[in-house]
């Protein structure tokens, strides 16, 4: 059953609002089952950890219910392995700090031009701290794929650690996070995946991937601003937390420092159980395809993750279309068609004689919002030769958009191109 789309827009309650929101690598709108939860919990259940009173159980039940339900996600092994915290930027360079201590000076790490800079500038400042060396892996500029033999030159000199983005936040491409992470471990190093822009678009198996840390935020997958790490629980019960005395020594809460966002982690499982009833409702025909390796709830999701991929695909089939017959606009990324498994529907792209900040505030006039600038993918915006032009503009659907949205967006930008000529 393909997705039907008033159904899914019904558990949207902001998509009342009259605009067209293809903001969503900047953040999705929350599902209502996410927003009744953080509701149910503030009224319901609000209270500090591991206290002897009803509230305080009731809420380290919520919590973990939230780990395992995270753990489910991702195919984690053990909800141990799940590790709240502000954002994966604010997740990264906390954990960066305690992986960096197991670095000796002159020991190289390796990280990509193609990231989000919070999967590089926490891994380079580390660098700093520890003196040791970082090596760049380019990508293709008129592709936008990985250069992968970059990368194995990269892994001939034994580096600690890869840091690696599975998809691209600004041209929209999917990694081989899987190819790249036997690479890795063949030469001894740790992989560290930023998840953050492919969580909300297809499956995540942090087992298949064999990767040994992966993030992610929730506000990217239809639930509150939130992130969540996932990590080794060898690797995370070994590194050294930076923590208060009295917190736990073991995993997660070793690494949940201070009080946490309790009614945001109850939004995550909100945002889950969403995902879990598109599985449930529209994800029957992708059974087959996952019954084998998953079960239960983890069956669910991989199932509600597959139909909103291949909804994903005609989204990205009409967008392509339509932005590759606009006079005047160069697409940054992957352009093929026949390529579209290669990338999430995130196009960035520039229009001839217009700012991408202008060019976005008058979309914005006629009720599309759309991202401009770099995304904090500066590495990309630079390799590019853009940054000092304002970058690109964004524009990333999912599969609560219609494609009469996106007719719709195509109109409106042919009238704006149309200007120019």
């Amino acid at each position: 059953m393909s997705l039907d789309l008033f159904s899914i827009r019904e558990q949207f309650p902001s998509l009342r609002r009259p605009a067209v929101f293809l903001d969503n690598p900047g953040g999705t709108q929350i599902t209502k089952r996410a927003i009744d939860r953080i509701t149910s919990y503030l009224l319901m259940h609000n209270a500090n950890h591991e206290g002897a009173f009803a509230t305080s159980i009731e809420s380290d039940a919520v919590l973990q219910e939230a780990h395992v339900a995270m753990a489910d996600f991702l195919n984690a092994p053990s909800p141990d392995e799940i590790i709240f915290g502000n954002n994966m930027t604010t997740l990264t360079l906390h954990i960066s700090r305690s992986i960096a201590r197991t670095w000796q000076a002159g020991d190289e790490i390796v990280v990509t031009r193609l990231d989000h800079d919070a999967n590089i500038t926490p891994w380079v400042l580390a660098a700093q701290d520890r003196g040791v060396n970082v090596r760049w892996v380019d990508f293709d500029p008129e592709q936008g794929v990985l250069n992968l033999e970059d990368m194995q030159a990269a892994l001939e000199r034994k580096p600690r650690l890869v840091a690696v983005g599975y998809a691209s936040n600004a041209l929209g491409t999917i990694n081989p996070v899987k190819k790249i992470t036997r690479m890795a471990h063949e030469a001894g190093a740790l992989v560290y995946v930023d998840a953050v822009q492919y969580a909300p678009h297809g499956p995540i198996d942090v087992q298949d991937l064999d990767c040994d840390f992966l993030v992610c935020s929730s506000y990217k997958f239809f639930g509150p601003h939130a992130g969540i790490l996932w990590g080794r629980y060898d690797l995370l019960d070994s590194l050294i937390a930076y923590k208060v005395r009295p917190a736990s020594n073991r995993p997660p809460g070793k690494f949940e420092t201070g009080t946490q966002n309790h009614e945001g982690i109850a939004g995550v499982l909100g945002a889950l159980e969403y995902l879990e009833w598109v599985g449930e409702t529209f994800g029957d025909v992708y059974r087959q395809d996952y019954a084998e390796r998953y079960s239960g709830r983890r069956l669910r999701l991989k199932q509600g993750m597959a139909a909103i991929r291949a909804y994903e695909y005609e989204v990205s089939h009409l967008l392509l279309d339509i932005l590759e017959e606009t006079p005047g606009l160069r697409l940054y990324g992957l352009r093929d068609p026949r390529r579209l498994e290669e990338r999430v529907p995130t196009f960035s792209f520039t229009l001839q004689g217009w700012h991408p900040r202008r060019l976005a505030e008058r979309l914005a006039q006629s009720g599309f919002y759309v991202w401009d600038g770099n995304y904090y993918a500066l590495a990309v915006t630079e390799r590019l030769g853009l940054e000092g032009s304002g970058g690109m503009l964004r524009v990333g659907p999912v599969h609560y958009n219609t494609l009469e949205e996106i007719q719709h967006f195509g109109e409106a930008l042919g009238k704006i191109a149309a200007e120019n000529e």
